[in-house]
């Protein structure tokens, strides 16, 4: 029988379906089972409306057989199955999709959901084999006809026996190279877990004999050992049943504890499971989890976000980014959508309205249910904060603040007050009546926040001070702007917003206006401005900061990589009810030589308050010593 070309637009296609169009060659057995799976769905979609076949679902599923030694992998279905016409259409002619077609002949009936929608999935199986053996009697039949090809030469069709309705595939499989294993694909313990990572929720059984091992009888011998021998038994590979698909009422809290565990997604129970399911534009089930604590690589450039993707219960992605925004880069899980447009080799989402509508509505999802553990159960939405909190700031500093109305309500920091983490919706609901801002003050941790000089007017005034001990803090802060039309304003801050304390600081530093200028010129630049204050109460000096840019920043930026060497505008305020005033106004009348010690000493002890280096620690020394002389 003289040898067919393939339908296609030339030979070329071929080879690029075969060697460029799947990046990965384990995918040719998942499309091999979504066919085969294809292929049972429509028989009993037939049984539907012809009363003459009957469909037994027990009759039905899906069997491999690896025979290392011929070196051949069969994928066995008990489906509909092809006549020779069928044959020719659906195979010889590359990218038609049989099951696309029925599909769409039959998309008014309830329930089809059948996988195919290229037709080019088949042909991977040429990436691993020298040569595709099809042999198929369909239930329209009493003949069946073998399809054989060793790829771009074209194919043979031909009439064989076969007893039963359904199809065999046998690929022979190529042998090993020096840059492949090809052997991989006759071993049954990478065969059954390939179908455990892309058909697990195929919903028929996919069978293979399975080599087991068992204790002889008698085998016992005098030194206590025990004799074993091997044997076969044919097992079901798949779970069949997604979890995701299941009724929330038939599940059980452990019910979802141990998928996640099974799916590695963790190694202790998830905080939090999501389960939902919606219809629209594109319906999906999803199955979201907020791990316990964050993974060990979660902040660093190696961690990969995203979802596993579906398409009818078949493994299209294990990392799809585009499902989740950045700042919710720490959910795991999965969706599972019928109605996404994927490329060519299911390898890849085509950028549609599907998919950016899948997204938004499970960012939504998240934020609500963020939303109301914060609400309702708030001892776990501390435990998820303590380990996730910094991403969601990272969330409102990044892309200039386009998504801080998402994220503004799901944000805590420790509070002066209340000792434990608070909301801003928490904050603002304590204010006091003559309070105009939310005050925070930054540093290392709440230890040296607490013992921060700058604090403590605003604790003499009864206000409520949130702690800032992350390095992403003030920068969201500052994209944040305000909360409730109430801005943020630092303790650090120039102007605190207290007007009797800022007339009474002007009054004081214009009252000694000469000994401050004096003591700016002696640090020669360092500071913008000396003055007095009335945020100091014990303290005797401290640094303040004007403008946008503050002192915590300033550290945060001068210790990346690419020192952008910025400072913050500093004021050096000076208490002037401390007794350390009496002695500095006392030199600046009689040794001027001393005050500038006295400035120098007061400043790097500012700095040091600040956790920033003094600039020359043997000047200040000995600038100590001739303090103590």
């Amino acid at each position: 029988m003289a040898t067919k070309q393939f339908k296609a637009e030339s030979q070329r296609l071929l080879e690029l379906m075969i060697n460029s169009i799947y990046t990965n060659k384990e995918i040719f057995l998942r499309e091999l089972i979504s066919n085969a799976s294809d292929a049972i769905d429509k028989s009993y979609y037939r049984s539907l409306v012809d009363s003459n076949i009957s469909f037994n679902k027990d009759d039905f599923y899906i069997r491999i057989t690896a025979d290392k030694e011929n070196r051949n992998l069969t994928i066995t279905d008990t489906g509909i199955g092809m006549t020779k016409d069928e044959l020719e259409n659906n195979l010889g002619t590359i990218a038609k999709s049989g099951s696309l077609a029925f599909k769409n002949e039959n998309e008014e009936k309830e329930g089809v959901d059948i996988i195919g929608q290229f037709g080019v999935g088949f042909y991977s199986a040429f990436m691993v084999s020298d040569v595709v053996t099809v042999i198929s009697r369909s239930i329209d039949s009493e003949e069946a006809y073998k399809w054989e090809s060793k790829g771009v030469e074209g194919y043979d069709i031909e009439p064989i026996d076969k007893e039963t309705v359904g199809t065999e595939i046998i690929l022979k499989i190529k042998t090993n190279t020096d840059d492949e294993n090809y052997d991989e694909f006759l071993d049954e313990y990478r065969l059954k877990a390939l179908i455990k990572k892309y058909s697990d929720f195929i919903k028929y059984p996919i069978k293979m004999m399975v080599k087991k091992s068992k204790e002889k009888e008698g085998s016992e011998k005098e030194d206590g050992k025990k004799e074993y021998e091997d044997y076969y038994e044919d097992e079901t590979l798949n779970s069949m049943v997604p979890i995701w698909r299941k009724n929330k009422n038939e599940l059980k809290q452990e019910d979802y504890d141990q998928f996640y565990m099974d799916k590695h997604f963790g190694y202790e129970k998830p905080l939090k499971s999501i389960h939902t399911s919606v219809e629209g534009l594109a319906s999906y089930n999803a199955l979201l989890f907020i791990p316990a604590k964050a993974p060990y690589d979660f902040y660093t450039k190696e961690f990969e976000k995203g979802l596993e993707l579906y398409s009818n219960g078949v493994l299209i992605m294990e990392k799809c980014s585009d499902l989740l925004p950045d700042y919710f880069s720490f959910v795991q899980g999965l969706v599972d959508s019928a109605d996404i447009s994927l490329n060519i080799s299911r390898e890849l989402l085509q950028q549609d309205r599907q998919l950016k509508f899948i997204a938004k509505k499970v960012k939504d999802k998240i934020k609500s249910e963020l939303s109301l553990m914060l609400k309702n159960d708030r001892e776990k939405y501390d435990e998820f904060f303590k380990s996730f909190g910094r991403q969601l700031k990272y969330g409102v500093y990044s892309d200039f603040g386009t998504n801080k109305e998402v994220l503004q309500d799901l944000l805590m920091f420790y509070s002066s007050t209340e000792k434990k983490l608070v909301s801003l919706d928490e904050y603002i609901s304590r204010m006091k009546e003559d309070q105009k801002f939310i005050y925070y003050a930054t540093g290392e941790s709440v230890e040296k926040i607490e013992r921060l000089p700058q604090t403590e007017l605003i604790k003499d005034k009864g206000f409520e001070i949130l702690y800032f001990t992350d390095d992403i803090d003030e920068f969201a802060i500052k994209i944040l702007m305000k909360y409730k039309e109430k801005e943020f304003k630092s303790v650090s801050s120039k102007d605190l917003g207290i007007e009797s304390d800022e007339k009474e600081n002007e009054k004081e530093t214009q009252e000694n206006k000469d000994l401050f200028d004096f003591m700016k010129e002696a640090l020669s630049g360092k500071v913008k401005e000396v003055r007095a204050s009335k945020r100091l109460k014990t303290h005797p000096v401290c640094l303040a900061n004007e403008g946008e840019l503050s002192i915590e920043m300033e550290k945060v930026l001068n210790m990346m990589p690419n020192n952008p060497n910025l400072k913050a505008d500093k004021i050096l305020e000076i208490n002037t009810n401390h007794e350390m005033f009496d002695a500095i106004k006392k030199a600046f009348e009689e040794d001027k030589d001393k005050v500038k010690m006295y400035s120098n000493i007061l400043y790097n002890q500012a700095l040091l308050i600040e956790g920033l280096s003094i600039e020359d620690p043997v000047q200040f020394a000995n600038d100590i010593c001739n303090l103590i002389k």
